[in-house]
């Protein structure tokens, strides 16, 4: 329920506060005084789009601030999916920048313009002469005959499924076309897992094999380079190592002469153990070295392969080759179950369809059960409406087919006059039958369903007199368990709402502007005896006011 409206800087208003109530209101103005300012107001604040030229002064910002009170709304789901601040009295701002750039808060909370938007038809429903065109749209339908037959939770469960087999039906259509894709490429795929295969990569093989390389074609140098060293070490009388026996063998004399010459000793004879396994190692390396043609082209081969098959996949590493190896391994095994999973899938949109078509069948028994109720309701309204000849019908017929609403074809047929057939309503309906039958389905919706703030404006277009008077009395009695807000030309209407507006325009020094007060009884009657008999109200209009206030 909005419970109050703050406007700065927006077309003619300088600024205005307004608080409304529950119930029926009323706001009532001459033409072009700004009604339609206050609808272009509301309209910022639940997501419409805006330019700097609603401000009226192009230098400042204008803002639109509206707080709703929200319990009972069901929207803690829409804060928590957002990320916003739960609160009963929940604040919408809407500021319109002199740059021109736009921004939206909830709660304080900047918010996009498509959040906004969700939120905002979920607290105010605006409905202009253009909105009245709802009313043949077939989802409005489709949630006027499921709201009245109290199928919502049923629907819920049914869309669930219902999208649970569309999202099935989706993942099988992309499963075909991935095996339609594969099988071309399977043989491909297969040939280049064939030789990534049959090459037995290892990992560090590359590094180790260029190591390899780099011994066997420069063995001659190696091995000689490796004889001199062994030489210079183990040579008889002229090598190191028989230099360093002496040398140990002249120091170990001089042992008992002091802990230094047995240190010194000490030192030698390791340097002598260490260079004993230095020559050692070095034999054994120079009789590993392989000098054998063979190898070496064994080895120059290996090598050619492993960059035939690094350039071929476009990769700088044996690691990675191995990597492409494994996923199209991956990628062969998924193509060879493919068909497992088609058939696995197919079962599962079977069930999906039977579980969705059994819940379509029970929606389509409460909508059947509930359409000749609706019917009389409606028709009865439409009576009061001054339509005394008006029928109206919910046809509802099956299909094969699903959608999202279940497997029914549904329509609303009118007639205005006795005797005439029954055609789709909006096909046969006028401007002013399609209000009277929007206000007939909306006073029918709100005894089964918490509807935002409804906004009427100018639904009455086209009506008068004791119409008026009923019809007035159809928006009073739906002021009873929601706000409704209606901007009228008829006193009929006017006087039955619990609280009263006023828009009108005055000229100052500056600019003309545009005002909306709250009227109190006396200023009621004063206005609701101009609106019958213009400015020079007669005593009669003054008593005709009173008379319809009460």
């Amino acid at each position: 329920m909005l419970t109050s409206l703050s406007i700065k800087n927006y077309a003619l208003i300088q600024s205005v506060q307004l608080r409304f109530d529950k119930g029926f209101t009323v706001i009532t103005g001459e033409t072009g005084a700004g009604k339609s300012i206050l609808l272009g107001a509301l309209g910022l604040i639940t997501g419409k789009r805006a330019d700097m030229s609603s401000a009226g002064d192009a230098t400042q910002k204008c803002i639109v601030e509206g707080v709703f009170h929200i319990e009972g709304y069901q929207l803690n789901p829409f804060f928590k999916e957002h990320d916003l601040d739960y609160e009963n009295a929940t604040i919408v701002r809407r500021e319109i920048l002199p740059s021109g750039k736009s921004r939206a808060f909830i709660n304080d909370t900047p918010v996009t313009l498509a959040q906004l938007t969700i939120l905002g038809a979920r607290l105010v429903d605006i409905h202009s002469q253009n909105k009245t065109l709802q009313v043949v749209e077939n989802d409005f339908q489709f949630e006027m005959i499921d709201t009245f037959s109290d199928n919502l939770k049923l629907l819920g469960q049914y869309k669930e499924s219902f999208k649970a087999w569309k999202l099935s039906q989706s993942e099988l259509k992309e499963l075909l076309e991935r095996k339609k894709q594969a099988q071309l490429e399977y043989d491909y795929q297969s040939f280049l897992f064939t030789e990534l295969d049959e090459a037995s990569l290892k990992e560090g093989e590359y590094v180790a094999l260029e190591e390899e390389l780099n011994t066997l074609s420069n063995a001659d140098e190696i091995m000689q380079q490796l004889a001199t060293a062994v030489q210079n070490i183990s040579l008889d009388e002229s090598g190191a190592i028989d230099q360093l026996t002496n040398a140990r063998a002249a120091l170990s004399r001089l042992n008992s002469y002091g802990t230094q010459y047995t240190a010194i000793y000490e030192q030698l004879n390791s340097a002598f153990l260490e260079l004993e396994d230095i020559g050692a190692t070095l034999s054994e390396m120079s009789d590993a070295v392989d000098a054998d043609p063979l190898t070496l082209e064994r080895l120059n081969n290996r090598m050619q392969l492993l960059h035939s098959l690094l350039k071929k996949h476009q990769v700088a590493t044996v690691e990675e080759l191995i990597d492409i190896r494994n996923n199209l391994d991956n990628d062969l095994q998924d193509i060879a179950g493919v068909d497992d999973k088609i058939q696995a899938l197919e079962d599962k949109i079977k069930t999906q369809h039977n579980k969705a078509s059994t819940l379509a069948a029970k929606l389509h028994k409460e909508r059947a059960t509930a359409a000749p109720h609706l019917k009389s309701l409606v028709e009865k309204l439409l009576i009061e409406l001054g339509m005394p000849n008006a029928q109206f019908q919910v046809s509802l017929a099956t299909q094969e087919d699903l959608h999202a609403s279940g497997n029914d074809v549904l329509e609303f047929l009118f007639s205005a006059n006795k005797g005439s057939e029954l055609k789709p309503l909006g096909k046969v309906a006028s401007g002013g039958e399609l209000s009277r039958v929007m206000l007939a389905l909306k006073s029918v919706l709100s005894k089964h369903k918490q509807l935002p703030t409804l906004i009427f404006d100018e639904i009455d277009t086209g009506v008068s007199g004791d119409i008026a008077v009923k019809m007035g009395g159809i928006l009073k009695k739906m002021g009873r368990t929601m706000q409704l807000i209606s901007i009228t030309h008829l006193p009929q209407i006017a006087g039955q709402g619990a609280s009263h507006f006023k828009v009108y325009k005055k000229d100052t020094d500056e600019r003309t502007q545009t005002f909306i007060e709250q009227l109190d009884e006396d200023a009621r009657i004063v206005e609701i005896a101009a609106m019958l008999g213009g400015n020079q109200q007669s005593q009669a209009a003054i008593d005709h006011a009173k008379n319809l206030l009460n």
